[in-house]
């Protein structure tokens, strides 16, 4: 049998309790400070209120702030590999910075994507998150204009809204110069398709730290693959078949690094020792529990998540925000080097 509940404490029945008006109580428990209240009515009042149960109503209170205290996140990593980070972060910085995150899945649906902004917006969240699986550049829903919004993982195409991404660049740089640290001279790198702005970004990383050591580039020493760890194992075999095959592997992706990784013992070489290999992305699931566990440099999902917040938090009190914000992506030491 289902219990019925307890009937909502207002706030004339605080008064009514006490003996003064539902004015004094409302000015009382909204911290009112431009109003003559004795300190020992202020007592009594709040002394009522939490011996009755007493909780401010949100929308009453939202409406007389002219604030919600809600911010909307919308997301397709949700079911992810780093879906959880990105929530995790932003949930984190969201309760320190007094906001409420409400949560909405898009799974990369254009039309649920439109939907959950509409949705946020009746809960009149004071502005959005926009948290991609890939780094990409995209266009935005016409909902969102005039709308506080911060991206993640992604930049506007008409480059208005701040945009928070990973410094692709400085995570293949480092990542190739772990591998030249370690004395290799021809470093190999398994890449994603050429058109993606990863790609572009962790390849320029990778040459730059080349060219540091004042290495030529190779082209053959560089092959352009899929994302899956089938792609990681044709261009592993590939480069192992080279006349003069690379020491050292980058891989753009921890999946091709595990494909990467049958490809190298098939060949009766031995990773770390024979073959040095580095990834990306720091999948918990993949470089953790690959034998030897996995070098990579990892994704900020987290810090990208919260930063996101601070952001947010920034915009609507009125502040100026950058309009682009790299994050770091540091390397993650296992023993695959």
């Amino acid at each position: 049998m289902a219990q019925s509940r307890a009937p909502r404490v207002r706030m004339e029945d605080i008064a009514r309790r006490v003996g003064v008006s539902r004015t004094t109580v409302s000015f009382v428990l909204t911290d009112r400070p431009d109003v003559s209240v004795s300190a020992e009515t202020r007592r009594r009042i709040r002394s009522v209120a939490a011996e009755m149960g007493y909780r401010p109503h949100a929308g009453a209170r939202a409406l007389a702030a002219q604030r919600s205290g809600l911010i909307g996140m919308i997301t397709d990593v949700v079911t992810g590999p780093f879906g959880p980070d990105a929530i995790r972060g932003a949930q984190d910085q969201a309760w320190q910075s007094g906001y409420f995150l409400l949560i909405a899945a898009s799974e990369g649906d254009p039309e649920l994507e439109r939907a959950a902004i509409e949705r946020l917006l009746e809960q009149r969240a004071e502005g959005l998150i926009v948290a991609s699986s890939m780094h990409i550049e995209r266009a935005l829903p016409p909902s969102l204009d005039g709308l506080s919004t911060v991206l993640v993982h992604a930049s506007d195409r008409a480059g208005q809204v701040p945009a928070i991404v990973p410094d692709e660049e400085g995570g293949g740089e480092l990542a190739t110069r772990r591998l030249l640290d370690a004395g290799h001279r021809r470093v190999g790198m398994v890449n994603l398709p050429q058109e993606t702005l990863a790609a572009r970004g962790r390849f320029a990383g990778y040459a730059s730290a080349i060219a540091e050591r004042g290495l030529d580039l190779d082209p053959d020493l560089v092959v352009h693959a899929g994302a899956t760890a089938d792609d990681g194992y044709e261009a592993t075999v590939r480069l192992l078949d080279l006349p003069h095959a690379p020491t050292g592997l980058f891989y753009a992706t921890d999946r091709m690094a595990m494909g990467g990784y049958d490809a190298i013992k098939e060949r009766g070489f031995r990773i770390a020792t024979d073959v040095a290999v580095v990834g990306f992305d720091n999948q918990e699931l993949i470089a953790a529990f690959l034998r030897p566990k996995l070098t990579t440099v990892a994704l900020p999902f987290a810090s990208m998540g919260s930063l996101a917040v601070s952001l947010l938090a920034a915009i609507t009190s009125g502040e100026d925000v950058p309009r682009r914000t790299l994050v770091d992506c540091p390397l993650v030491e296992r023993d695959s080097v």
